[in-house]
């Protein structure tokens, strides 16, 4: 038996974790890119739970950034990065429901090399920033491309090759009642840049809006916690999520599921902000899932719990807080 049959998203799912209809949503059906999460942007796909898509997601750049001699300060109109596919509205979905997105697979796209890599003015995590404004100058800009085999990996020079470890650097629903810039991490998901939003995992969203309005875009080849330059090898990909939705169960922040652990999200400043709300939210999680009350569960999570860094580099901070499931038994 497959660890998805025994998954959240199965056992309370409306589909049962069951796939449905799959659809393409290409460029062209994608049309126009967002750039902010809402839900004031017309659904370009409507779905029912179980549903698969498959979503051609632009890089971060939205392909602007084409050799290694462009300036990102010339190529690149600040705030419009992070291009997103959707809004994909989920019939069914309501306030105080969860939407359960199951990560299929993200295959790079488009000719090589199709990864890029870029140091920014004034982005980074080593770097004075708008958010901790300095006097000194900011570093030169640089532009990296590199080839993505999603099988040999990433070609970095003639001499290392890294491991093909993509994931989903934006995804999340619209918030409440806000339209919330692409580059920023929240309650809803958004640019969470954490690694563990792969394939063969389970995110879930809080609902705040009927339809849910899902977005998804910015996938990444490869990145280090932190992606501590403020930018991980950006690519174009297919990334093909299937969607389910769980009736009534109210989460406050985005919560991840694979097969061997539970991970809860959070996204602020400072980063122990971050932390706490990760942590508080997985501290909450496993009073649920074990019933062991809240100190008992507080001092438990402290000798088992990990901690996994999403980005130090946002407007928000993301950090991911998990146990291993076998602890939960």
């Amino acid at each position: 038996m497959s660890w998805l049959e025994t998954s959240i998203m199965a056992t309370k799912g409306v589909a049962g974790g069951k796939a449905g209809t799959h659809h393409q949503l290409t460029e062209e059906v994608q049309g126009k890119y967002h750039y902010v999460y809402g839900a004031y942007a017309k659904p370009v796909l409507t779905i029912e739970p179980g549903d698969v898509v498959s979503a051609e997601t632009r890089d971060a750049f939205e392909g602007a950034l084409k050799t290694e001699q462009d300036k990102p300060s010339e190529k690149l109109n600040m705030p419009y990065l992070n291009p997103q596919n959707g809004p994909i509205y989920v019939n069914g979905a309501e306030k105080g429901d969860t939407l359960a997105v199951y990560i299929k697979s993200v295959l790079p796209r488009g000719p090589q090399p199709v990864g890029t890599i870029a140091l920014i003015e004034e982005f980074g995590g080593l770097v004075g920033t708008n958010n901790t404004a300095v006097l000194n100058k900011p570093l030169p800009e640089k532009v990296r491309k590199v080839e993505v085999d999603a099988e040999k990996g990433v070609k970095w020079n003639d001499k290392l090759t890294l491991p093909y470890e993509p994931f989903i650097g934006t995804i999340g629903v619209a918030p409440e009642i806000e339209a919330i810039s692409s580059l920023v991490p929240d309650y809803y998901g958004g640019n969470m840049d954490l690694p563990d939003v792969a394939p063969g995992a389970i995110i879930y969203l809080p609902v705040n809006k009927t339809g849910a309005y899902l977005h998804l875009g910015d996938c990444h080849a490869l990145q280090g916690d932190g992606e501590l330059c403020g930018v991980a090898i950006e690519q174009p990909t297919t990334a093909t999520i299937q969607v389910d939705l769980i009736k009534g169960m109210k989460i406050a922040w985005p919560r991840l599921e694979t097969e061997d652990m539970y991970m809860t999200i959070g996204s602020a400043r400072p980063m122990e902000d971050a932390a706490r709300i990760a942590y508080r939210e997985l501290v909450r999680w496993f009073m649920a899932e074990t019933g062991y009350e809240e100190l008992e569960a507080y001092m438990l999570v402290t000798q088992i719990g990990k901690v996994r860094l999403g980005n130090m580099v946002d407007p928000k901070y993301t950090l991911g807080a998990s146990v291993l499931k076998k602890y939960l038994k």
